[in-house]
C-alpha cells in the first residue's frame, strides 16, 4: 500500500496532537497534586468566587476558610484556586523630579537640557529659517 504525502502529513499532525494531549494531561495532573499538598491549615488562599481567607481545617472534600475574625466559610477543595503566600505584590515606585529637571511632554524621559531640535525656552516656536525670511521681506 502506497501512502500519498497528504495522508502522511495528516498522520503526522494527528501524532503531534495526541502527544500534546497526553503532555497537557500529565501537566494538569501534576499541578492538581501540587495544589492538594498546599491546602493546609494556615495557608492564605483565594477561592474561585473571589473570597480571600485563611484555611482553618481540611477534611476529605471540605475546607473551612476564615474570611475575617469570627466568619468561617465551608467550601469544597476544588474552589481553592490561588495561594497568596507565594505571590508578592509589585512595589510601586514614585517618580521624584528634581527642581532643575524638566519633564519632556513629547517623550517619557526626564531631561535637564533640550534634546536636539527642541526649543530651549519655549517662547520662540518658529524655526530660525522662518524668522530670516520675514526679516528679508521687510
Amino acid at each position: 500500500m502506497i501512502l500519498d504525502p497528504l495522508s502522511i502529513g495528516m498522520l503526522a499532525i494527528l501524532a503531534v496532537l495526541i502527544f500534546f494531549m497526553f503532555r497537557n494531561g500529565q501537566k494538569r495532573k501534576k499541578d492538581i497534586e501540587e495544589k492538594q499538598t498546599k491546602i493546609v491549615p494556615g495557608a492564605e488562599v483565594m477561592t474561585n468566587f473571589g473570597v480571600f481567607g485563611t484555611i482553618l481545617s481540611v477534611n476529605e472534600e471540605k475546607v473551612q476558610v476564615e474570611t475575617s475574625p469570627g466568619n468561617v466559610l465551608t467550601v469544597h477543595k476544588q474552589t481553592i484556586v490561588r495561594f497568596l503566600d507565594e505571590e508578592v505584590a509589585p512595589e510601586v515606585e514614585e517618580d521624584v523630579v528634581a527642581d532643575d529637571e524638566q519633564i519632556n511632554e513629547d517623550h517619557p524621559s526626564f531631561t535637564t537640557e533640550p534634546e536636539f531640535g527642541e526649543v530651549a525656552d519655549g517662547t520662540d516656536t518658529k524655526p530660525a529659517s522662518d524668522s530670516r525670511e520675514k526679516n528679508s521681506d521687510q
